[in-house]
């Protein structure tokens, strides 16, 4: 019996070079493999940790930062804001044609009630030439909507210079007053002895009783859901990188980093829509997506109902802030809010306190609480106060990252979001008691026999599930909730020109 060969090739080489015949090569293997050997001689040096190169990717925060969680058993959540406390009018008409000479006829427009009493006193206002008058409700025609009422000014020149007494200036337009035009009750007035009540007349004739009428808004939960599926071969294999993942997953099994950052981008999913989401205005039989219920997010509510500031920069300086505030003071005046900005709206606010802080302008660089100006400079703020207003700056990952919004900027792009840090006091069907809850905060689905809040379950039959013959591990996702944004009127929304 003979070994063919008996010592293998030998073929000696009088030098020290690195040739095919004395080393084995990584491209010696068959085409139909790929034209690669595992039997290397060199093996390359492998980091087996990933690089982070994008940080941390997860943009959910916000939510947890300004908002707050609570369950919900129905499929909407109604709730109820107050109304304005004192009458006012705006763009009103101003007739001439009342019963006495300087007698005006105050026509409301569509959908604006009437309320004032007879004697009711009124201040009159017009933004175009600056006029104001005072008056008293002389006749009342008829109350709620499509009535109007008869007001004497107190000057006795009439709020108009029209007919019978064309001699004296217009004051306000006749028939529908220019825009902005606005009245306001600020008491009443009355002669002795006159008694309030129905039938009587002139200083006597009766009130009319205000009854308070709240407004009501409504939001609707959506059901957000996502899977994720391997295969119990692939689960059984492992890979040459350890994986990891922001939420610490690890390990050298592949299919585990699928898995988390399914989770991860679910959970992110879970806050996204709450921000973006909007009802659902599909026309009947248009195709599957027709009654999908939709739901109401924040910059829908905001947009909707509460404030939007465009174009925002720091070359004004302070004047386009100013007016946010003149606004704010017209609305609930909450004293501290927060801003969540963009990189570049946040440096717009970084320039336009650094211009207001800086030596040449008459401020303070440095010096201040042992500060030098050895000491290294810094150009941010994290917070400011301003008039009686206190604002808490700081980024929001959501307006900066490429994956997301930070991608676009310019017409109509949004680029932050000013938010009141106030409560309000409701009554909570579950606890069915009185509680404080954020102006801005999350309903979620969940009763005794099921939360909803965030589920996850394993189907298949790989994986530690043994529910069906699918030879895989499905990893299911479900959520259902909404975003309840109460007293929007105090919300701002910046966005670019």
């Amino acid at each position: 019996m003979s070994l063919t060969p008996q010592f293998g090739s030998l073929i000696p080489n009088p030098t020290q070079e690195v040739l095919n015949s004395n080393y084995l090569q990584f491209n010696t293997g068959a085409a139909a493999t790929g034209g690669d050997s595992f039997a290397q001689q060199y093996l390359p040096e492998i980091y087996e940790q990933e690089v982070e190169r994008y940080g941390n990717r997860t943009l959910s925060g916000f939510l947890r930062m300004v908002g707050a969680e609570m369950p919900m058993t129905s499929d909407q959540v109604i709730w109820s804001e107050q109304n304005r406390l004192h009458i006012a009018y705006t763009d009103f008409g101003v007739g001439a044609n009342g019963a006495g000479p300087i007698d005006n006829v105050i026509t409301l427009p569509a959908g604006q009630n009437v309320v004032v009493s007879v004697n009711d006193t009124i201040v009159f206002l017009n933004p175009v030439n600056g006029r104001e008058s005072k008056a008293i409700v002389s006749a009342v025609t008829a109350l709620g909507a499509g009535g109007n009422f008869t007001v004497t000014p107190f000057d006795g020149a009439g709020l108009i210079g029209v007919g019978a007494w064309s001699g004296v200036a217009a004051n306000f337009v006749a028939g529908a007053g220019p825009a902005g035009i606005k009245c306001f009750v600020y008491g009443s007035a009355y002669t002795k002895g006159t008694t309030i009540g129905a039938g009587s007349a002139g200083n006597g004739a009766a009130r009319n009783s205000i009854e308070p009428v709240l407004t009501q808004f409504s939001n609707s939960p959506i059901i957000i859901r996502d899977q994720y599926t391997v295969s119990g071969s692939d689960m059984a294999q492992i890979g040459w990188v350890e994986v990891a993942t922001e939420d610490g997953a690890s390990g050298y099994l592949w299919y585990l980093k699928a898995e988390s950052e399914t989770r991860l981008r679910f959970e992110d999913y879970l806050e996204m829509s709450m921000v973006e989401s909007e009802y659902n205005q599909i026309g009947a039989g248009v195709n599957i997506n027709t009654g999908l219920p939709g739901s109401e997010g924040l910059f829908a509510a905001i947009q909707s109902r509460g404030n939007v500031q465009v174009g925002f920069t720091a070359a004004s300086g302070l004047s386009d802030f100013d007016e946010i505030l003149k606004n704010l003071d017209t609305q609930g005046a909450i004293e501290e809010n927060m801003l969540f900005l963009n990189r570049q709206t946040a440096l717009d606010f970084d320039d336009m306190l650094a211009a207001i802080s800086g030596g040449t302008a008459g401020g303070t660089a440095f010096g201040l609480f042992e500060n030098s100006e050895e000491m290294a400079l810094n150009l941010g703020f994290s917070g400011f106060r301003r008039g009686s207003y206190d604002f808490y700056k700081t980024d929001w990952k959501y307006l900066n990252d490429a994956s997301t919004r930070g991608a676009i900027n310019g017409i109509s792009s949004i680029e932050g979001v000013l938010i009141p840090a106030g409560t309000s006091t409701v009554y909570d069907q579950v606890l069915g008691t009185n509680i404080r809850r954020p102006f801005l905060h999350v309903r979620y689905r969940a009763s005794q026999a099921d939360d909803r809040r965030m589920k996850s379950w394993l189907t298949g039959s790989a994986g530690g599930a043994f529910t069906s013959t699918l030879d895989a591990m499905e990893v299911n996702f479900l959520s259902e909730r909404c975003l309840v944004t109460q007293a929007a009127n105090n919300f701002v929304l910046f966005k670019g020109v």
